[in-house]
């Protein structure tokens, strides 16, 4: 009864094809974006439990809206537009290498033309959306071959981004602005001349950049664009006898994607690193995304969310959970049964519903419309 949509009508086209259609809904987004905009800060300043110290935002909630983030760019390529990437690491790497060149300055001699390219610092935000910038244009480069192969030949066709990043960033001084060590440090997060150092300054800052992305890919795959997306994936030949052009389809979910992902890589090298090495960016990053998209749901916003809330905070709770008991267990199985629980979970929940988290709240959601009759 309490999730009835009876007597709620729709008289206009706006609200009919309205983000949230149903009352409820919308009532419990406005609470969720009360309680992450407001109730989170104010438990922190408070240091209410669970925020007494400052663990829970600097190790979980941050990197968990950076990878939700990164999760909601994979699925626009994977989930909605069918294309399978396995280098999602290297245009994180791409968004945060960028992102660090942009706000140190770029200098770049052309001795054979005789003159040089000049860029001085740039503020932080700009940086950030021009490494997502650069992430597109590869994102664009690597998706070509998408014109001619699909499945696992396109999986291995993005597998090249990540090994090609990878050398590129480790071998090649320059974008590490000739450092040593091969690392690099982050420039001061300042944003409109204040500088933001505090763990819950740097969680508004991804709150941010997470609600604005999420609401912004949420009206893409709901417009033209986002249909033309799903089309390409359910049938390519279809579609294409329909009108759609697969070139423009499939490089705009590259585009788009690479775009998110490579935001994400820069948020993750400057709000949550503050310092990194390419290895922060290998090919395990791009398989967790990977797994967070399929566990999550494909096709799925609220999907990335889920998924990335599986993949990152399980393992965090399961390895607290014998300390929080008491069981006298080394750190080294504690460790090896969160593997094994992890797994065993995954392969449970891939088994028991393909569609990931997603689809689980949907029949929620179905069944909570017709309680307490099933008929």
């Amino acid at each position: 009864m309490l999730y009835r949509e009876a007597g709620q009508f729709k008289t206009t086209y706006a609200q009919d094809m309205a983000m949230f259609s149903i009352r409820q809904d919308r009532l419990a987004f406005a609470l969720l974006l009360a309680a992450v905009f407001i109730g989170v800060p104010l438990l922190a300043s408070l240091h209410a439990w669970p925020f007494g110290n400052e663990y829970l935002i600097r190790a979980i909630l941050i990197p968990f809206l950076i990878l939700s983030l990164a999760a909601i760019g994979v699925n626009i390529l994977v989930g909605y537009c069918g294309q399978i990437s396995l280098g999602s690491g290297a245009f994180m790497a791409v968004g945060a290498y960028s992102a660090y060149k942009f706000g140190t300055g770029i200098h770049i001699p052309l001795t054979a033309l005789g003159t040089t390219i000049a860029i001085p610092p740039l503020p932080v935000l700009l940086s950030i959306l021009l490494g997502g910038l650069m992430a597109a244009l590869a994102g664009i480069l690597f998706g070509i071959p998408s014109l001619r192969i699909k499945g696992l030949y396109l999986a291995v066709a993005t597998l090249a981004a990540q090994f090609f990043f990878d050398w590129v960033f480790l071998r090649v001084p320059w974008f590490t602005n000739y450092s040593s060590s091969g690392s690099v440090n982050a420039p001061a997060l300042t944003f409109f001349g204040a500088t933001l150092n505090s763990p819950i300054e740097r969680y508004f800052i991804c709150l941010i950049f997470v609600t604005a992305f999420a609401l912004l890919a949420k009206n893409l795959v709901r417009g033209n664009i986002g249909r033309q997306w799903m089309a390409i994936r359910d049938m390519d030949i279809a579609a294409e006898l329909m009108g759609i052009r697969p070139l423009y389809a499939k490089l705009t979910a590259f585009a788009v994607s690479s775009f998110i992902v490579g935001v994400a890589g820069a948020l993750w090298a400057f709000v949550y690193l503050g310092s990194w090495e390419p290895l922060a960016f290998s090919i395990d990053r791009s398989f967790q995304l990977l797994f967070m998209v399929i566990i999550g749901g494909l096709g799925s916003i609220l999907g990335a969310f889920l998924g990335a809330a599986f993949i990152l905070v399980l393992p965090i709770a399961l390895d607290q959970i014998p300390h929080a008991l008491g069981i006298p267990v080394s750190v080294e199985t504690v460790s090896l049964l969160t593997f094994v629980v992890t797994g065993a979970l995954i392969c449970y929940l891939l088994i028991v519903e393909p569609h990931g988290f997603a689809r689980l709240w949907s029949t929620a959601k179905e069944k909570l419309r017709l309680w307490p009759y099933p008929y």
